[in-house]
């Protein structure tokens, strides 16, 4: 979109961590005043266990939540968010958001990733709040669920899929994908998500985020049995068999991956706010 992309200084990236962990400690705090079962995932999980607190250059933080859970805290957001410093996102409350999951903003702050600048939305440092829905237990069956969620997936990417694609027939695709319009591309996500989550199966996903894993799903069970965990001198809750879960995503999770790999996003755009926000961050660093 013509800006200059900025690689995060170590000095940065601290600053954007400590404020998505504000946003972690008021999930928490919502989660635990309204009875919602929520776990830390992916990376998030993966950077208690190794570094008990943030993989050291990880610029985002997860959080998931088995349906259910997701649709009551989407709701007691409406009243227990502290909106004078945060605010949530999601399809169904943001006109023109392109992810079929939630994120937890902070306000008086900015993080545009690259190629995402256009998207007409409210766009400040962030936290991912995943909805897990129900797979088939049959693994050809959930096969076909994957292709299914891909080309949904693609579907909804189509805002930014137009402006990063190279070559022309890719550009003309992601075009005529976001000729459709956000009504009926929702409706129909909001009513596939219904019948998934009909049966209570063995396995779930997050329909609209890869699952790079030869499974293309993860075991209900690991999400519903949690433990405090330690991460940045704060506790939070996280899968109990945090082993099974993390070799079973990364492999061999102790080991640091090599150089090449250690990536953050590139963004164009980055502000960390003035005032409260900054005086909270400078009080962590301290």
């Amino acid at each position: 979109m013509g800006r200059k992309v900025h690689h995060l200084t170590d000095k940065e990236l601290r600053q954007v961590q400590l404020i998505q962990l504000e946003m972690l400690k008021e999930v928490d705090r919502i989660c635990n005043k309204c009875h919602i079962h929520y776990n830390i995932i992916a990376g998030t999980l993966l950077g208690a266990v190794r570094h008990k607190g943030y993989i050291p250059w990880d610029d985002d933080a997860d959080v998931a939540l088995v349906r259910e859970e997701y649709e009551k805290f989407r709701i007691a957001c409406k009243k227990e968010l502290d909106h004078s410093r945060f605010y949530f996102q999601d399809h169904r409350n943001t006109k023109g958001y392109r992810w079929g999951y939630g994120k937890l903003r902070r306000k008086e702050t900015q993080f545009l990733r690259e190629n995402q600048e256009h998207m007409p939305y409210e766009q400040g440092i962030f936290i991912d709040i995943f909805p897990l829905d129900a797979v088939s237990d049959n693994k050809m069956v959930r096969t076909w669920q994957n292709f299914h969620c891909y080309c949904i997936r693609k579907a909804m990417w189509a805002p930014v899929g137009m402006v990063v694609s190279k070559g022309r027939f890719l550009k003309w695709w992601y075009r005529m994908l976001n000729a459709i319009p956000a009504e009926v591309l929702y409706g129909y996500f909001n009513r596939y998500v219904h019948r998934r989550n009909k049966v209570k199966t063995k396995w779930v996903r997050i329909l609209t985020f890869p699952t790079p894993n030869r499974e293309y799903g993860y075991l209900r069970e690991w999400y519903e049995h949690s433990e405090k965990i330690l991460f940045e001198d704060e506790m939070f809750w996280g899968i109990r068999d945090y082993d099974a879960y993390l070799s079973f995503k990364f492999g061999k999770y102790m080991e640091m991956p090599p150089m090449a790999q250690r990536k953050v996003h590139p963004v164009t755009a980055l502000n960390c706010g003035s005032g409260r926000v900054a005086e909270k961050v400078r009080e962590r660093q301290e």
